[in-house]
């Protein structure tokens, strides 16, 4: 379908694409803090905490970006109204699972900051299973180019 042909997408379309680019943001800047974290300011942290984030692998750690920056990339797709928003979001939410896999069952975070750590994971997985569907709703409806 041509530009032209494109169909105007609802004005709640675009509230929610800016507000998923914002939370994705808020992820790469966690990311970001996670991964420049200095020896002073982890050595503040406690032991067990200091553990985890010192044990994890670097595929962790590649999971954890990709999960953020293609997040962002595919809301910021989503925004400028490009069907590539779907793939990207679709990367981004394996490597979510990828990492909630290691961090669940590998490393066993819950042992250290407690059951209260499940619930931004679980935020993070429906956030992003939603916004994988409104990339599949923006195509079909035709929102999207």
């Amino acid at each position: 379908m041509s530009d032209s042909m494109k169909l105007k997408a609802p004005l709640w379309f675009m509230v929610v694409a800016i507000l998923a680019l914002i939370w994705n943001l808020l992820g790469v800047v966690a990311f970001i803090v996670q991964v420049t974290m200095t020896p002073e300011v982890l050595a503040q942290l406690p032991q067990d905490q200091q553990a985890l984030l010192t044990a994890m692998p670097t595929w962790v750690t590649v999971a954890f970006a990709v999960a953020v920056n293609f997040g962002a990339l595919g809301c910021l797709l989503l925004v400028l109204k490009k069907n590539l928003a779907g793939l990207f979001l679709q990367l981004s939410l394996a490597a979510i699972l990828v990492q909630c896999f290691y961090n669940f069952f590998i490393a066993r975070m819950l042992d250290v900051y407690g059951n209260a750590a499940m619930v931004l994971p679980i935020v993070t997985i429906l956030i992003a299973v939603y916004l994988v569907a409104l990339a599949a709703k923006a195509k079909r409806q035709h929102w999207t180019t």
